[in-house]
């Protein structure tokens, strides 16, 4: 029976083979769609799975509200975790990170240096924490001795080749001397420590003996013992919060910690799970940029839509084609064939086009694949050799067949012999309904996203054209400026001099992604804990103002005229808000340095910036100052609209002639602005090439009922024609049907696009506003293709003969 079944199933595919490639081109489409966006969701759902326990590791992380500023930290104060270790008898392991930025590295028998961007200080318990295998080194003695590092096989091949780097040392900044004690393997690229290849001894970092409760700048690991819940072991910070942070606030604030809470101020620690940190994590102090859950819940509907519209697509066609299969069941039935053996039929060749749809889409994907990893920044390969990937492949081949086949099976299958050999085809009212259902879905589906991705590029469009407060465009970034050492501000001068530049600025501290350091301010005679403000402290020359274009709100910039205003700031308006201040001008604030010494800093206030945005436009604008003091992390240099090439040439023999060895890397402002922003233009383009497949599918599907429609109404449009019908009314006539379609999915998709796209717009604090517009420009592009579509099929009838239809009347 089964090779029966195959064999018409065959013949019927080759017979109309037009029909079979329709079929299997949208269902194809939607099937490698899918395929593409699973691996994307398995990819990011892998992240930190590959460590064993990974489900018994947590990381601490730390919300701090205080003066007028929240705080969601990915970091915890140095004495947390061995406090925790020595209190609770629950956690197996506990490790730090101190992620330390950028160095240039070279061997001590170079002169030339490399630049390695992800630096950081680590316990040396790192190990019992993470499963990360060592190729080389004693695990006993591992970061146990100052000035001994572990670099990762990557760096090693890097800077030692086929030497052994145990003992070899690397300098570090042109004047720390590290020796080699260990090589790891290459921590997994599906990490949020991927980036880690030089991990250094903690011993060495003073800050992490210091037992400061108050500054939150370690990455904090616990490893729990089996059995032990996460969520209990929580309700522990309440008592170390009491015991030991309370002291510290006591000790600083003059006031307890409960009386702080009662200001509206608090700080709390909580457990994120490390297999969560990649998706459900976005802090102050990650390792690395991570991802965000809310892109692999949309991904996945959207990978959902597209294959359920290419189904629905496969049932249009198949019902379209009722009429010419009709007279096959007629004849079927009257032979005596069951309706089961019937529905066995044509479920066989819905399976059978599954299977030939799922390896055509196999061949799209891989093809698809690199054009994807480009799109999403990703490295995704195909699980050829994974026999699960084979098994679920094949098992949704049956289960798509089934349930797109399983429609126009009952459909066809119920045709009664007498009246289809008679050439009456039945109408099922209900099925009707159905299959127009299924076109207003697949066309919702099609207009939200189309309207996601008008609201995500004009989200893009508003934040590249929005007024900053500063202006990035034109500004030359020079990174590693400390390599320059004591000729950092002779550099600086230097470049001011050359003819294309306006102007130059030396400091670590920039709008886009660079240093950041929040301090605790008090106004002048008032240390009580509910006047603190928590604001931005950065370090700055006196050419920064006028570099950025930054404008001020009163009072004067840093002179050089004027000595005393090495203890004077500037601070932005969110600040002089926060503060109180109607005239801050002359003010004076403390800067509470909150270490060992509780010492404090007295600045008087010169002057008030504009608010610009110094954070993503994620964020609103906080309270930022401005001191200034030695800063050479980078050189930004504002160069006049002329020869950029040349410019940067200039630049660089500069940097080649005052800092010989040394690697010269720049970028431009603009660029990193750009960047931080990355995530959502891959978005948008992932979402607009997602949103052409499902108008492509959708297309196809109503291409077959429009071809449905006009099989069914042949003879009425003979009839019309016969009695004087024009081309353009029998169009209007087939045509109208489908708008009101159209119009009804797009009435129902609207609104399901703007709440999920007004949840997007909320993670930024500064966004436009879902305009009237969008929902027009998708409803018209919709009606405007379904018109395209249809028109084709309603022409060709409207042109037919009426002789050739009405004659087997």
């Amino acid at each position: 029976m089964l090779q029966n079944y195959l064999k018409i199933a065959w013949r019927n595919l080759r017979k109309h083979k037009f029909y079979s490639f329709l079929n299997i081109f949208g269902l194809s489409l939607g099937l490698a769609s899918c395929l593409l966006i699973t691996l994307y969701v398995i990819d990011e759902l892998s992240y930190d799975r590959s460590f064993s326990d990974a489900d018994r590791i947590h990381r601490v992380n730390s919300d701090i509200r205080f003066g007028g500023a929240d705080m969601k930290l990915a970091v915890a104060p140095d004495p947390l975790a061995f406090t925790l270790f020595k209190d609770y008898p629950q956690l197996e392991a506990v490790a730090r990170l101190r992620e330390d930025g950028s160095y240039l590295v070279r061997r001590k028998s170079s002169t030339e240096n490399l630049r390695e961007d992800v630096v950081s200080y680590a316990d040396s318990t790192f190990f019992d924490v993470f499963s990360i295998p060592l190729i080389a080194g004693d695990a006993k003695r591992i970061l146990r001795e100052p000035f001994t590092m572990v670099i990762s096989e990557r760096l090693a091949k890097k800077y030692f080749g086929s030497e052994n780097p145990i003992g070899q040392i690397l300098v570090l900044d042109n004047n720390l001397n590290y020796t080699v004690a260990g090589v790891m393997e290459n921590i997994p690229e599906h990490s949020h420590m991927s980036k880690l290849n030089m991990l250094l001894a903690m011993t060495v970092n003073s800050e992490s003996r210091a037992d400061n409760w108050g500054s939150h700048n370690f990455l904090t690991y616990l490893k729990l013992r089996k059995g032990v819940s996460a969520a209990q072991f929580e309700k522990n910070f309440e008592t170390i919060l009491q015991k030991y942070t309370g002291s510290w606030v006591k000790q600083i604030m003059g006031a307890t910690l409960n009386e702080m809470r009662k200001s509206g101020s608090y700080i709390k620690y909580t457990l994120i799970p490390l297999t969560d940190i990649h998706l459900h994590s976005d802090r102050k102090a990650e390792i690395s940029a991570n991802s965000n859950i809310q892109y692999v819940y949309i991904f996945a509907v959207v990978a959902i839509f597209l294959l359920g519209i290419a189904c629905v697509n496969f049932m249009n066609l198949a019902t379209a084609r009722s009429a010419n299969r009709a007279k096959e069941v007629g004849v079927r039935k009257a032979l005596g064939s069951k309706r089961s053996y019937l529905m066995g039929q044509f479920l066989t060749e819905a399976i059978m086009l599954s299977f030939f749809s799922l390896l055509f889409a196999m061949i799209l994907a891989y093809a698809a694949l690199p054009l994807f990893n480009n799109l999403a920044n990703k490295q995704i390969g195909f699980p050829f050799e994974s026999v699960m990937f084979w098994s679920i492949a094949l098992v949704t081949a049956v289960v798509v067949g089934v349930l797109a086949g399983s429609y126009p099976a009952f459909f066809l299958s119920a045709f009664t012999p007498l009246k289809v050999l008679r050439g009456a085809v039945e109408q099922d009212g209900k099925g009707g309904y159905l299959r127009n259902a299924l076109v207003v879905f697949q066309f919702m589906v099609s207009v939200m996203l189309i309207i996601g991705t008008g609201v995500i590029y004009n989200q893009l469009n508003y934040i590249q054209t929005k007024k900053l407060g500063y202006s990035k465009d034109q500004v030359l970034i020079i990174k590693n400026a400390y390599a320059l050492d004591t000729k950092a501000r002779a550099f600086k001068d230097e470049v001011a001099q050359l003819p294309n530049v306006q102007s130059s600025t030396l400091t670590s501290f920039l709008p886009t992604p660079s240093s950041r350091t929040d301090n605790t301010f008090f106004p002048e005679g008032e240390m009580q804990q509910e006047k603190g403000i928590s604001m931005q402290r950065w370090a700055v020359d006196y050419d920064y103002i006028k570099t950025l274009d930054l404008s001020m709100k009163s009072g004067r910039s840093f002179e050089k005229e004027f000595p005393s205003d090495s203890s004077g700031i500037i601070i932005n308006e969110a600040a002089a808000k926060i503060l109180g201040f109607k005239d801050p001008v002359g003010k004076r604030i403390y800067d509470l340095l909150m270490d060992s010494t509780n010492s404090k800093r007295t600045y008087t206030v010169l002057g008030v910036v504009k608010d610009f945005h110094f954070e993503s436009l994620r964020k609103n604008i906080g309270a930022l100052s401005m001191v200034l003091d030695r800063s050479y992390g980078l050189v930004a240099i504002r160069l006049k609209a002329a020869n950029y090439p040349q410019t940067v040439a200039q630049v660089e023999a500069l940097w080649k002639q005052m800092a010989p060895g040394q690697p010269f890397n720049y970028r431009f402002m603009d660029e990193d602005f750009d960047n931080e922003y990355r995530s959502e233009q891959r978005v948008g383009q992932i979402f607009i090439t997602f949103a052409i497949i499902s108008i492509i599918i959708g297309c196809l599907g109503l291409f077959g009922l429009s071809a449905y429609t006009a099989e069914r109404r042949t003879k009425e449009i003979g009839v019309r024609k016969v009695l004087g019908a024009s081309v353009s009314n029998i169009v209007t006539l087939l045509s109208r049907d489908f708008l009101k379609l159209v119009l009804l999915s797009i009435i129902i998709g609207s609104p399901i696009a703007w709440y999920a796209m007004n949840a997007w717009l909320k993670d930024f604090a500064y966004h436009v506003d879902i305009a009237w517009w969008m929902f027009a420009a998708a409803g018209l592009l919709s009606i405007l293709i379904a018109l395209l579509t249809v028109s084709f099929q309603s022409i060709k009838a409207a042109l037919m003969n009426p002789v050739k239809s009405l004659k087997s009347e």
